[in-house]
């Protein structure tokens, strides 16, 4: 991990957009009943694994982008671990939607080598991918 770089901000906001942009069979937002404690135990391991992946690959510029986009009310590894998410997930903003050019270019890039995540609600009322 980069030096001076919160990985469970990053991963556990990475996790709130998975739950907030993804849909059950009914097309009510997941996070509208379940929360990251509800998230199976594979799936975390798996959104950790990706996550951290992620980071270690993309180190110097995610401590670019943290510089960058921290603001007042999320710290620039939650808008990281967000944007993750989005980007990975062909949403409609992300990495490359942040006025960021080159550095969001790059980001994006590295975003789509790690494929598109879907959640669903298993018989057990837990959250899976």
């Amino acid at each position: 991990m980069p030096e001076n770089f919160n990985f469970d901000e990053f991963l556990r906001a990475y996790i709130v957009a998975a739950l907030w942009s993804s849909s059950d069979d009914n097309c009510e937002p997941l996070d509208a009943r379940f929360s990251k404690d509800d998230v199976s135990f594979e799936t975390r391991e798996m959104m950790r694994l990706d996550c951290a992946a992620f980071v270690k690959a993309n180190a110097a510029d995610l401590v670019e982008y943290c510089a960058r986009m921290k603001c007042e009310q999320w710290t620039g590894e939650e808008r990281a671990g967000h944007d993750f998410w989005l980007t990975r997930n062909g949403h409609g903003v992300g990495f490359w939607d942040r006025d960021l050019d080159a550095l969001g270019d790059r980001l994006t890039a590295a975003c789509e080598s790690f494929g598109e995540v879907f959640l669903y609600v298993g018989d057990d009322a837990r959250v899976y991918c």
